[in-house]
């Protein structure tokens, strides 16, 4: 009883390891690279704050689309449904026509902040549907429409639409309808780390006969251009035909051949060549007109300037132009293989090629088969293998060297000189050049710490040890600030994010251990620089050192009633319920770690950890102390039952009475302390008895020190206010919504919240989903919608309350229905709530999908998942970022709840484990006791 039992999706210990995990554990141990090659090519280098070299910061009218296809880039690359090396030196990708477009389709479009009406926007249809770790075996797909691409109508009427306007999608202007387009699928398999065989199937949905240029691209990323070598790069790279086969040489990745298969007809591809270099007349009107350009192949094939590219067939760039001539329904398939000379396959295209994609995919389905649980239904598989499928796709070379940035390089004009005082200048130690997880490889083709911490959660699921190096990563001194600071993303890395990453370091050391063994050194690392980053929050965001933090707008963008990044309108000072709520949960995570590095596998105690522990222990009971009762009652509010922000000014404090996820977040700010772990600790116990008996007033108002089945909790609320704020929490007509808990309450629709100051009114509507306003670009909102972070923080507090509360603790669900539960059956509620967003209804109906019918009706798009960066709060549909797996992937958990609880309906109220414990492949727990039980 003393050991939860532990949520999984993994049964692997009942089955042989599938082939793909020899190989995950062959690259960690670096025996092999298996992921070298990947899909880590960007879907939108251009308008990025790296491409900005612009007096005033404006990335989105430095370097728009329209100069995307013609312009070579500093630093990194993008392409449709490519991919490259982790060095993206050289880029695979297609490129499409359809005879009626202006433009070759080599990228994704979308709109740029300015132009849309919630910010930017991309407008495309596309979907990832499978990869492994490794990506020994990787599928998307690109719907492409056969009529001319409506690229001024879609920036036209989306400029014209208002912030109260839905967005104007690439489906509302007909050119899906009759099913007029092409599905362009592309799959890569790996005979070997360097052995890439690609199959592109290009499949006619529509009624009548239509033709599709097909060209697949080779290419180098220009490094050659800037005046700097220190990347290594000695020599120009060069592509240069070798009879059936284009030769690609480059200094640092050798020589390597690509090998291009005949069309359906048995005809070759012509061969295409150019320069990856800037189109200098085209966009500047330079006199420097060059020959061979990177625009060369758009001009070639559809503007008919067979002139435009390299006859002597040499380049940094090459093209292999298939002409598809489609029937109605049917669909042709090419085949090209990419591999290093040195490793060259006797019949590249011949028996084997086929024989290897099917070995691939099979080992992929095992893969995916022995970590996930039995009693998954084959959609629920589906949409979980989608789901990792996204965050795999989505990881992103990223590339940005700030000093050299702020600089400018010694072949360039030099930038104007107020950048050097301008954005990231404080930076200049900042040296990416990694492959990291992004949000979204279109709409947020860079990192932003929070989100990171929440993918690394489900990336553990896949392949734990990327999401250890990740974690390590953003903590290494070329990212992390001398001062301790953590850098938030790309905009602007001064900003505060969240401070999450000690929980996703923890988490993610729990969810990575193998045969039982824990990795305790990646724990001790992060935990050592974590106290720098923790030492610069206190030092920097408590203003007056009261153990009040206001750090900005911290992640939740608009969900304030003004912009709390700034300084505020009429001067005083800022205290957030959610920033002091972020450092109490960061604080009860140190702890939680402090203790387990106190003990050792071999019982014994370290010394200097358990005094960490009790720091950690002391300070945590400060941070609620003031959160409930300085100046009287903290931020609590005694007469509504909820926390609220509160601003100073003029001497006076004056609350800000908006009902929002602000004021729920005190909720996740709470830990368990094992009392058999605790008194196996001398130094932590004893410093925790004399702070029991001489300092119980700091106790009064939070569950601290209250011992119950062999446990302590240590939380901002007591049992009381739990109670009063879960009234609210778990309220249709407030936070409770079917699809999960929205981030502000819908009692403010009727009742918005209004503060003026400085003779300005501020005002807070609930609005379920997109921004009405235009705080932070508007491209994202807190004001209502459902966002799968803060759920899933929520979620996994509940089953700490209720592990410490057991079933004594019942309230309320939904309140006002008379149905009582337990906060652990709440939490499922929740859980059930939030998967119904992906999972089909009787009607056939996925709610993220909205009300687009082709989701439900039509066998081509009826299986395809969006995973969206939030979701309406009454409706459920995606919104913001289409493809922000990131985050969002925590939903996995949460259909392993819905299978669960569907094989074993008499266990709904049984006693269950944290909420991301499904991360597992084998829990540890049962042989060992924990110090806390998140």
């Amino acid at each position: 009883g003393r050991a939860r039992h532990q949520r999984t999706l993994a049964y692997s210990d009942r089955m042989s390891t599938p082939i793909e995990k020899e190989r995950i554990n062959a690259e960690a141990v670096r025996t092999a690279d298996w992921k070298r090659w990947g899909p880590y090519l960007s879907e939108r280098q251009w308008a990025t704050v790296r491409e900005d070299y612009s007096e005033t910061g404006d990335s989105w009218g430095y370097f728009p689309h329209d100069h995307a296809r013609s312009r070579a880039y500093r630093w990194g690359e993008d392409g449709l449904l490519g991919i490259t090396d982790r060095g993206c030196r050289l880029c695979f990708a297609l490129a499409l026509w359809n005879e009626k477009d202006p433009i070759l389709k080599e990228r994704l479009f979308g709109l740029t902040n300015p132009q849309g009406n919630h910010g930017e926007d991309v407008k495309e249809q596309y979907f990832y549907l499978d990869a492994t770790p490794t990506y020994s075996y990787a599928k998307a797909l690109y719907k492409y429409p056969q009529a001319a691409f409506p690229y001024a109508w879609l920036e036209e009427e989306n400029e014209r639409r208002g912030k109260r306007d839905p967005e104007f999608e690439l489906v509302d202007t007909g050119v899906f309808n009759e099913n007029r387009y092409f599905d362009v699928f592309a799959e890569y398999a790996k005979a070997s780390p360097n052995d890439i065989l690609i199959r592109i199937t290009v499949a006619n949905r529509g009624p009548e006969a239509a033709t599709l240029h097909l060209l697949p691209i080779a290419w180098f990323r220009n490094q050659w251009s800037w005046g700097r070598t220190d990347e290594g790069l000695t020599t120009k790279p060069s592509i240069t035909q070798n009879g059936n086969y284009l030769l690609l040489n480059h200094s640092m990745l050798g020589r390597l051949l690509l090998h291009a298969g005949p069309d359906p007809a048995g005809q070759l591809p012509k061969t295409l060549f150019t320069e990856n270099e800037s189109n200098t007349s085209r966009l500047w009107n330079s006199g420097d007109k060059r020959a061979f350009v990177k625009d060369a192949f758009h001009e070639y094939v559809v503007g008919g300037r067979t002139d435009a590219v390299n006859p002597a067939g040499v380049g940094t760039k090459a093209a292999l132009q298939y002409v598809l001539r489609l029937p109605a329904g049917a669909a042709h398939t090419v085949s090209l293989r990419l591999f290093a000379e040195k490793e060259t396959p006797v019949d590249p295209l011949g028996s084997s090629f086929e024989q290897i994609f099917a070995t691939r995919i099979v080992e992929a389905d095992d893969f995916y088969r022995t970590i996930t649980i039995e009693a998954l239904n084959e959609a629920e598989r589906g949409v979980i293998r989608q789901a990792a499928a996204g965050l795999l796709w989505s990881k992103q070379f990223y590339h940005y060297v700030v000093d050299e940035w702020l600089k400018g390089d010694s072949a360039m004009p030099q930038p104007p000189a107020s950048r050097l005082e301008g954005r990231n200048h404080n930076w200049r130690h900042l040296y990416s050049r990694d492959v990291l997880s992004m949000p979204d490889k279109w709409e947020y083709p860079w990192f932003a710490v929070w989100d990171s911490a929440f993918h690394l959660l489900p990336i553990s699921y896949v392949d734990p040890q990327y999401a250890k190096e990740q974690l390590v990563l953003f903590l290494r001194e070329w990212y992390m600030h001398p001062s301790g600071q953590i850098p938030a993303y790309e905009f602007r890395f001064g900003d505060v994010n969240p401070p999450v990453h000690a929980w996703a370091a923890w988490r993610v050391y729990k969810v990575s251990a193998r045969d039982g063994e824990r990795d305790r050194d990646f724990l001790e690392s992060v935990f050592q620089k974590l106290l720098l980053n923790f030492t610069w929050w206190v030092n920097r965001k408590d203003a007056t050192g009261e153990n009040l933090f206001s750090g900005g707008f911290l992640g939740l963008d608009n969900i304030g009633v003004f912009d709390r990044s700034q300084p505020l309108p009429g001067g005083g000072t800022l205290r957030q319920a959610d920033g002091t709520a972020w450092m109490a949960f960061y604080c009860g995570t140190m702890l939680s770690i402090a203790l387990e590095l106190a003990k050792d596998q071999d019982s014994r105690t370290h010394p200097a950890y358990e005094d960490m522990a009790s720091k950690f222990f002391e300070h945590f009971v400060q941070i609620a102390d003031a959160m409930n009762r300085l100046g009287g009652t903290g931020l609590w509010n005694e007469e509504d039952g909820f926390y609220y922000d509160q601003v100073q000014i003029d001497g006076r404090v004056i609350p800000l009475y908006t009902r929002s996820v602000v004021g729920l977040l005190p909720l996740i700010a709470a830990e368990i302390l094992e009392e058999e772990t605790i008194t196996k600790l001398p130094g932590f116990y004893k410093r925790l008895q004399w702070f029991a008996k001489h300092r119980s007033d700091l106790a009064e108002n939070i569950s601290c020190g209250e011992a119950r089945h062999n446990h302590r909790l240590l939380a901002i609320p007591s049992r009381a206010r739990l109670e009063r704020v879960l009234k609210y929490m778990l309220d249709e007509n407030e936070f409770l919504s079917p699809y999960g808990l929205r981030s502000v309450s819908k009692f403010h629709q009727n009742s918005p919240y209004i503060f003026n100051a400085g003779g300005v009114e501020h005002r807070v509507d609930y609005d379920p989903g997109e921004s009405s306003t235009g705080l932070f670009g508007g491209n994202s909102n807190w004001r209502g919608p459902i966002w799968f972070p803060i759920n899933f923080l929520i979620l996994e507090a509940l089953e700490r309350y209720h592990h410490f509360y057991g079933d004594s603790f019942q309230v309320e669900c939904p309140t006002g229905s008379g149905r009582m539960m337990n906060l652990r059956q709440v939490a499922l509620e929740l859980s059930s709530r939030l998967a119904s967003i992906f999972l089909t209804d009787a009607s056939g109906r996925r709610p993220c999908h909205g009300g687009d019918s082709r989701f439900v009706n039509d066998p081509y798009w009826r299986d395809l998942v969006l995973f969206h960066e939030y979701f309406h709060g009454e409706t459920g549909q995606g919104l913001g970022a289409s493809h922000q797996t990131g985050w969002t992937a925590l939903a996995i958990g949460c259909i392993a709840d819905v299978a669960r609880l569907r094989s074993k309906p008499s266990k709904r109220g049984s006693r269950r484990s944290s909420h991301v414990d499904f991360h597992r492949v084998r829990s540890p727990e049962s042989s060992a006791p924990r110090a806390t039980q998140n």
